[in-house]
C-alpha cells in the first residue's frame, strides 16, 4: 500500500515538472488567477492547482494577406505587407488578448487600409519607406497593452489596374521627351556660345581664321577620297573682285570712245 502510495506521489511530481526553454516565458495561474512569469528551466507546475502557458518571445513574422484599398486621389490598389514583432511582457500577451497573433494580423490589415487612404498614388509609390514607419508607429503603440513590440513593417508589393500601368508610362515618357528637348536646347545655346567666343578670338588674331582653314582642309583630305579642294584666301578673292572691276571700267571707257567716234 505505502509503495503505491508512493508510486503515486512519484508520478504525480514527474508529471508536474515543466521545462522552459530559453526562447519561451511560462504564464503561471494559481485557482484560475495570475501568479508569476516563469523563466527558463525546469519548473513545479501542480496538477488542479496551477495552469501554464507558454509564450514564445522570439521575433515573429505576420505577413498581411493583399488588401485592397483606394488612395486619397481615388485609385483603386491591392497592396500587401510584412510585420515583424515581439512579445516583450508574456503576463499581457495571455491576459489582455485571446489571440495576440490574429489580433496583431487584424490590426496590421486595418492600419494599412486607413494608411493608404490617406496619401496620394505618387506618395505610396515614391514614399514607401515614410508610410511603412507610419503603420509601425500605429500598430506599435495600438499593441503596447497587449505586451507586444511591432519591430518593423516593409510594404512588399503595390499592385495597380493595367489601364494606370499604361496612364504612368505615358507621363514617364512625356517627362522622358521634355527632358530631352531641354538637353538639346541647352546644348544649342552652349554651341552658339562657343561658336561666337571663337569668331571674336579669330577675329582678334591675324591668319587665325587661315590656319583654321588649312587645319579644315588637312581633316577632308584624310579620309582618302578623290575630292581635290583649292583654298582660296579672302585677300585673293578680293584682288579678283578688283580685277573685275578694272576689266569692266575699261571695257566702258572703249564703248564710249567707239560712240565718240
Amino acid at each position: 500500500m505505502i509503495f503505491v502510495i508512493l508510486f503515486i506521489i512519484l508520478f504525480i511530481v514527474l508529471c508536474s515538472i515543466k521545462q522552459v526553454n530559453e526562447y519561451e516565458r511560462g504564464v503561471l495561474f494559481t485557482f484560475g488567477k495570475y501568479s508569476r512569469i516563469l523563466g527558463p528551466g525546469w519548473h513545479i507546475v501542480w496538477p488542479i492547482a496551477n495552469s501554464f502557458k507558454r509564450v514564445d518571445i522570439r521575433t515573429k513574422t505576420v505577413d498581411v494577406p493583399e488588401q485592397e484599398a483606394i488612395t486619397k486621389d481615388n485609385v483603386s490598389i491591392k497592396i500587401n505587407a510584412v510585420l515583424y514583432y515581439k512579445i516583450f511582457d508574456a503576463a499581457k500577451a495571455v491576459i489582455a488578448v485571446e489571440n495576440f497573433n490574429y489580433a496583431v494580423s487584424q490590426l496590421a490589415q486595418t492600419t494599412m487600409r486607413n494608411v493608404v487612404g490617406s496619401v496620394s498614388l505618387d506618395e505610396l509609390l515614391t514614399q514607401r519607406d515614410k508610410l511603412s514607419n507610419e503603420i509601425c508607429k500605429i500598430v506599435d503603440e495600438a499593441t503596447d497593452p497587449w505586451g507586444i513590440k511591432v519591430e518593423n513593417v516593409e510594404l512588399k508589393d503595390v499592385s495597380l489596374p493595367e489601364e494606370m500601368k499604361r496612364v504612368i508610362a505615358k507621363v514617364a515618357e512625356a517627362e522622358r521627351e521634355k527632358a530631352a528637348v531641354i538637353t538639346k536646347a541647352a546644348g544649342e545655346v552652349e554651341a552658339s556660345n562657343n561658336l561666337a567666343k571663337a569668331a571674336r578670338i579669330m577675329s582678334e588674331a591675324p591668319g587665325a581664321l587661315h590656319l583654321r582653314t588649312l587645319s579644315t582642309l588637312n581633316d577632308l583630305s584624310s579620309d582618302q577620297s578623290n575630292t581635290v579642294i583649292f583654298a582660296v584666301p579672302i585677300e585673293g578673292l578680293r584682288a579678283l573682285e578688283g580685277v573685275a572691276d578694272l576689266a569692266k571700267e575699261k571695257i566702258i571707257n572703249m564703248e564710249d570712245e567707239k560712240n565718240q567716234k
